[in-house]
């Protein structure tokens, strides 16, 4: 089931309406307003409701040997760890070419590129821990004719979708008293109604900004750690808006109105590195983090205009600890990689949290995942290879792979192929580095 609460930034509007209401789930609280685009858009991080699930599509149940049909190749996104976003027909990214940090705009269905904009000085060595590999690793935010982009290194701008002319910029960590992580600046922007809402982390863990200005209009309160890698969700639980996301000191929701800190969750937190997008539904949280931390559930409620929570499991003993490439939830099942058994791809019971099955592949040692037209897109890291796989609490059902059919030559020091898969406009794009390939898999 995926979370209606998630759907909070600006993607499928029309769309997503048009279905609530004939669902008769108008009620269901926490979703801001929305931008019209494309059904089957994936206009930013993890697609419509950030929950790694993709807008309706009709797409192929199996792959023939050897995998889809390839669309196009593009070879000059730069080096980088960002996926795309895709929207209106254009696909969004952001790569280091030579000393810029530079945001890429691509025509979706042809690869053709269509602008490209300098947004800020690329990664040094010694900016921050590059061993795994530097650049950018966020993935950008369509909202209508503006996109919003973050560099490693905390610069953030907006751009126009129609030439990628700047609007504004603005520096985490200069205008904000942010500092960029170990690893780089790696979430992906949140846009809620009029607000963009970030993370510098610090004193102003959490602020809001005017999406048209960059001016700060918002800011959490009543907490400080230093910013991580996750991407803020929105939900609203018994009339009471909040912002969720993590930090090494665990899973934090914020008053979307107010700022004041509502509630800490530890057990996901560890001292290393947090990173995987909270997946909300209903009432319920999921969290996982790798470094033994393991996931937890925790049930939400609010009373007195304050939220709480209630811790309903923590597993960390040979169970979900997904590292960096995220999880997706599907008819009460999660389904993503674990750090744990040997390094594999796991089913987990949402309820109970119990282990259904897992699956090794390859020499992967994670992997990411998306969710289309009922079927799992399970991506790993060392041997390029996507698989098609039909979600199952009895095992792995595999319909088919496709290896990409060259992997960047250049030097990947200890890292390996971090940007997740997007599906979108009936295609699936999957990015290494400095080469982007399009499949076609419209059934």
């Amino acid at each position: 089931m995926r979370s209606l609460d998630s759907i909070g930034a600006n993607q499928r509007g029309f769309a997503f309406f048009r279905k609530a209401l004939l669902a008769g789930v108008c009620g269901i609280a926490g979703m801001s307003t929305v931008a019209l685009g494309e059904d089957g858009d994936w206009a930013q991080w993890r697609g419509p409701g950030r929950d790694g699930v993709a807008g309706k599509q009709n797409l192929l149940q199996s792959w023939p040997e050897g995998g889809p049909k390839l669309a196009w190749t593009y070879s000059d996104a730069g080096v980088g760890f960002s996926s795309s976003a895709i929207s209106n027909g254009r696909l969004y990214t952001i790569g280091q070419r030579g000393l810029d940090c530079v945001a890429i705009c691509l025509d979706a269905k042809t690869g053709k590129e269509l602008w490209v904009q300098r947004f800020d000085r690329g990664t040094k060595s010694d900016d921050y821990l590059t061993g795994w590999g530097g650049g950018p690793r966020s993935t950008p935010t369509v909202d209508g004719d503006h996109a919003y982009f973050l560099s490693d290194l905390g610069e953030l701008a907006c751009l126009k979708t129609s030439d990628g002319a700047k609007v504004w910029s603005k520096n985490l960590i200069k205008d904000f008293g942010g500092g960029v992580p170990q690893w780089g600046c790696s979430e992906s922007v949140l846009i809620d109604a009029d607000r963009l809402l970030c993370t510098p982390g610090g004193k102003s863990f959490l602020v809001g900004l005017d999406k048209k200005t960059g001016e700060k209009v918002y800011e959490s309160k009543g907490f400080e750690d230093g910013s991580q890698y996750v991407s803020i969700m929105k939900t609203t639980v018994g009339g009471t808006p909040i912002y969720v996301t993590a930090a090494k000191s665990g899973l934090v929701a914020f008053h979307a109105q107010t700022g004041e800190h509502q509630f800490t969750s530890p057990k996901t937190g560890n001292k290393t590195a947090v990173i995987p997008t909270p997946i909300i539904t209903g009432d319920q949280i999921y969290h996982s983090s790798a470094y033994k931390a393991g996931n937890a559930l925790v049930k939400l409620n609010a009373a007195g205009g304050k939220v709480q929570m209630e811790e309903l499991y923590h597993r960390d003993k040979e169970n979900m600890e997904n590292h960096h490439g995220g999880y997706v939830l599907h008819e009460g099942t999660i389904y993503g990689f674990t750090n744990a058994l040997r390094g594999a791809w796991v089913a987990q019971d949402l309820k109970t949290g119990e282990i259904l099955w897992n699956h090794k592949t390859g020499k992967a040692r994670s992997g990411s995942i998306a969710f289309a037209d009922g079927m799992l897109y399970c991506y790993d890291d060392s041997d390029g290879v996507c698989y098609l796989v039909a979600p199952s609490r009895d095992g792995w059902q595999e319909k088919g792979s496709v290896k990409l059919p060259k992997e960047w030559s250049g030097d990947r020091q200890r890292g390996a192929i971090w940007a997740h898969p997007v599906v979108a406009g009936q295609k699936l794009f999957i990015r290494d580095q400095e080469l982007i390939y399009a499949f076609d898999i419209a059934r």
